[in-house]
């Protein structure tokens, strides 16, 4: 039945229950006929509108109740996950390792041939699976993070990564464990695609012996040295020169790895970037500036921070690169790329990845005050990654909505086991406080930069 016959019934079924009504009653409490009455004036006033709102966007509207319905700026429509679902039916399900070719959002870039890049891409379900799996992991444990600072569990500063999984999963497709990266004090989900687990990265931010920093750097500074990942860091653009110093390494030790060092659109103002930057250019030292250009430098606008918000135009004399950072494929490929292109001695690239946080800069911050519910709903129903990658796999006959569902159901335990384990483990012993501030000398003396605590005294002498 059509929304406006829905509407015509209610507005008779209204009219009928009035006229049974008794005059005006001298109390000003309504009664039940009266309440029953406006709901079904209400209702009427709603199909109305919906079969107006039908005849304007044909077929946007869907049935309540749908699987894949989302609502954005009032309207209520079906995500792409139902659409391939509906039109997939019941077929058997295509081997993972088969492939799909894909096409990729355009780049851009500065100083450097377009023509190199690709326009397309080919995936396997297989690889989408992973894609899908980790960005779902990572979403699904910042949540909880989120949930843990809310009742406690974590104190001082918290940045959630929501939205902007794709850069991270797909930065991982494109290089190695071999490659260095370093990045900001946003890096939960960086850690997890490193190698970490979600058990060590709660951990930390609940300061537990079991963190990956022992407990004792918390949210902001995770580490994974024996995968070259040098964290988290809490000094807005500090990773700039850091990764610069990585990326000096890697050349003076004759290797073709790159550096990775990421920062958001605030942090691109900073001057210490321009200044690693032009060191970086000079020496022609493999290493890509990655800006995370997610909008909104804590709560102010690239439009009202930044004279250009074409960032990846920044390194002026640097060759510049923008990429679709919603899309994990082409994170992927535009950032192997970059890599090869800075493998190969032709210096730095200024990446930009547009991206989108759904959540505000800190967990203090609720990323209303300067935005509308109605910009991060639409950014989520438009660009979510992890709803394209389920689209992917459902119209490209790899999975179900259904399959999908069981293998979050699977995620979900596995995090909720994992912040269990982050609230119960042990605090660190007293004895800790002293450990990884000294650092032993070949003689088994404490030394603090390569000079010996007792400032030169007698080897053997205590402290």
């Amino acid at each position: 039945m059509s929304s406006r016959w829905i509407g015509r019934y209610a507005s008779s079924l209204r009219l009928l229950v009035l006229s049974l009504l008794p005059p005006r009653r001298p109390t000003p409490t309504p009664g039940v006929a009266y309440l029953f009455g406006n709901m079904l004036s209400a209702f009427a006033r709603h199909a109305a509108t919906g079969a107006r709102q039908a005849a304007a966007t044909p077929r946007a509207m869907s049935v309540a109740g749908t699987p894949g319905l989302m609502s954005v700026t009032g309207m209520r429509f079906k995500s792409r996950v139902a659409v391939a679902e509906e039109a997939k039916p019941d077929t058997p399900l295509r081997p993972l390792e088969e492939t799909e070719t894909y096409d990729l959002p355009a780049f851009k870039t500065h100083r450097m041939d377009l023509g190199g890049l690709p326009t397309s891409t080919t995936a396997s379900g297989a690889q989408l699976q992973e894609y899908f799996e980790s960005m779902y992991r990572m979403r699904r444990m910042e949540t909880k993070a989120d949930e843990l600072y809310m009742t406690g569990h974590v104190r001082g500063f918290c940045h959630l990564y929501n939205g902007q999984e794709a850069v991270a999963v797909g930065v991982e497709a494109a290089v190695s464990y071999e490659d260095y990266l370093i990045t900001a004090y946003r890096n939960h989900c960086q850690q997890l695609a490193r190698g970490d687990t979600v058990e060590a990265v709660l951990s930390e931010l609940t300061g537990r012996v079991t963190g990956c920093s022992g407990g004792k750097g918390g949210s902001m500074h995770l580490y994974k040295p024996e995968n070259r990942y040098f964290g988290g860091n809490g000094i807005v653009g500090a990773q700039g020169p850091l990764g610069t110093g990585l990326a000096f390494a890697a050349k003076y030790q004759g290797t073709k790895n790159v550096a990775i060092s990421m920062f958001g659109d605030g942090a691109a103002n900073q001057g210490q970037i321009f200044e690693a930057l032009n060191m970086a250019q000079l020496w022609r030292l493999p290493i890509m500036f990655m800006c995370e250009n997610n909008r909104y430098g804590m709560g102010t606008s690239t439009a009202r921070a930044a004279a250009s918000g074409d960032f990846y135009t920044r390194g002026d004399y640097a060759a510049g690169l923008y990429i679709d950072g919603m899309n994990v494929l082409a994170v992927r490929e535009g950032i192997a790329y970059a890599a090869e292109r800075c493998r190969s001695g032709e210096g730095p690239v200024y990446v930009e990845v547009d991206t989108y946080r759904y959540k505000g800069h800190s967990i203090s911050d609720q990323g209303t005050g300067y935005r509308t519910t109605d910009e991060v709903q639409s950014m989520k129903a438009s660009r979510d990654p992890i709803d394209q990658v389920k689209t992917m796999l459902v119209d490209g006959g790899w999975a179900t909505l259904q399959s999908l569902k069981g293998v979050e159901r699977s995620l979900r335990k596995e995090v909720d086991a994992a912040v269990k384990f982050a609230t119960e483990a042990p605090q660190p012993p007293p004895e800790h406080l002293w450990k990884d501030v000294l650092s032993p000398s070949a003689s088994g003396e404490s030394v603090v930069r390569g000079t010996l605590v007792t400032k030169g005294g007698k080897v053997g002498t205590p402290l």
